[in-house]
């Protein structure tokens, strides 16, 4: 008997509807074909214990599961839960009247639970788009796909409960996420704040342009002055995140599986800080089923990368592509998938190796080869994408000592959404453009003009911003 259900496969930040048949017959082989990996080819030992879990019958019979379409390779293990569905009611122990109407996807364990899977938000998507009725999925995801409308959720957390739900024995109300409500509610909900900073004020001052017109930065300063804890607060002054923006950004980390059970939609801008030890790979993503990096779970938001001379050449120059066109392509012989990597990048570095260049109080011991040297770990064209280089020193003891609070962010962030909507206006006639870094070039006074062009008379970096003292790049 030949029956079928529905999944789907993730391939970027999208899914594709995926169409499991299975075929139970004379024989006594199983087979799985469809191009699946070697986590779907395991899944029958795991759907057959679940089976048996449940107190039904794995057939003792030649079992053919096809994963359609063929010519698409599928991976992971969130196909147990279809192809189980599907032989079940291919003996004729479960109704299939209507499993036409559903996606279905999970892992089994042995014991017949479900365990959480990726992607479920795309899928729950293509699932709206392609004309299902419901979806059908692990309760650890069932938040999160809810997100989307006009699309019944059910969350369940393990395969008797599946079955009651086909064999109409148990009634299960879908799990429903009022979306704007909660994106309303759960804003600009930040840990750190701008008034935490003692002093430090041209710096600030430097975040909120960069952050207004959406620029890259780099600060440039001893140990201890700050910049990793200016770098924190800049998702604290950035505008929210629209209910666009933050279901792009939620997708991403779907794909990658970052979402908690209790998690449903992202509402901040999420901030990501590498280690710089981070390979190539794990920052742009890829690998054999490719996965989004640090850069693209950046999208919407910010990524900072702190002691930046420290990070693999390599790993710094592939950044390059991204920060230019605010995508990555990563192609396979088989395939090419696109992720959104439209980010800030905030760096940070000492401006030599022992810190203390042009440190006002302590002696620098390296020599001008060294300072030299340090500082070219950095290529040109890289920082030639970065517009703001911002010069960090010690904050006074004086300034540490004050009981004075410093300005909140919820202040420079309403500057900063008040500058971003005069860009609006700026750029209606391209929906494309949101902010002053995304384009090209700029109108400017003539006296902005002046400035620039007496810079680079100068041999001066363009877009620097107190780093006068430095050496030259």
């Amino acid at each position: 008997m030949l029956v079928k259900t529905f999944g789907s496969a993730v391939f970027g930040v999208n899914a594709l509807t995926i169409t499991i048949e299975v075929s139970v017959g004379g024989g006594n082989k199983y087979h799985i074909v469809g191009l699946p990996d070697n986590a779907i080819k395991e899944s029958l030992r795991r759907i057959e214990s679940a089976i048996q879990t449940a107190g039904l019958r794995m057939p003792r019979q030649k079992i053919v599961v096809n994963l359609a379409p063929a010519d698409i390779r599928k991976e992971g293990s969130s196909y147990d839960l279809p192809i189980a569905i599907a032989i079940l009611a291919a003996s004729g122990q479960l109704e299939q009247k209507d499993l036409h109407q559903y996606f279905i996807m999970g892992e089994l364990s042995l014991d017949g639970g479900l365990q959480p899977i990726k992607g479920a938000l795309p899928i729950a998507i293509q699932g709206r788009s392609a004309g299902f009725k419901g979806f059908i999925l692990p309760l650890d995801n069932s938040r999160e796909a809810a997100i989307v409308n006009e699309l019944e959720v059910y969350g369940m957390s393990n395969l008797q409960q599946v079955i009651a739900f086909f064999n109409n024995k148990q009634t299960f109300e879908p799990v429903v996420v009022k979306t704007r409500e909660l994106f309303e509610e759960n804003v600009n909900q930040y840990e750190h704040d701008f008034a935490d900073v003692k002093g430090q004020e041209n710096i600030k001052r430097a975040l909120e342009i960069a952050a207004a017109g959406g620029h890259n930065l780099i600060l440039i300063g001893p140990p201890g002055a700050g910049k990793t804890m200016l770098a924190k607060r800049l998702p604290t002054i950035l505008p929210p995140l629209n209910l666009h923006e933050a279901l792009e950004t939620t997708k991403i980390h779907s794909v990658a599986g970052k979402l908690t059970a209790a998690g449903s939609l992202m509402t901040e801008r999420p901030y990501r800080s590498p280690h710089h030890t981070i390979s190539d790979m794990a920052l742009v993503g890829g690998g054999a089923y490719p996965q989004p990096g640090e850069i693209s779970l950046a999208h919407n938001g910010v990524l900072f990368l702190d002691e930046l001379p420290e990070f693999k050449r390599s790993v710094l120059e592939v950044m390059r592509q991204p920060l230019e066109d605010r995508q990555v392509t990563i192609s396979r012989s088989r395939s090419s998938v696109e992720y959104p990597a439209s980010f800030m990048l905030i760096a940070s570095m000492n401006p030599c190796p022992c810190g203390f260049y042009n440190h006002p109080d302590k002696t620098c011991i390296c020599g001008p080869g060294m300072v030299q040297k340090y500082l070219s770990k950095i290529s040109g064209p890289l920082l030639d994408r970065i517009d703001l280089h911002v010069e960090v020193t010690p904050v006074h003891f004086n300034d540490l000592s004050s009981i004075t609070e410093g300005e909140r962010s919820a202040s420079i962030r309403a500057r900063v959404i008040m500058a971003r909507e005069l860009q609006n206006i700026r750029f209606k006639a391209n929906s494309a453009l949101h902010c002053n870094a995304q384009r090209e070039r700029l109108a400017a006074s003539a006296a902005a003009e002046l400035i620039v062009r007496q810079s680079l008379a100068s041999g001066g970096q363009i877009g620097g911003f107190g780093t006068n003292n430095l050496p030259r790049w």
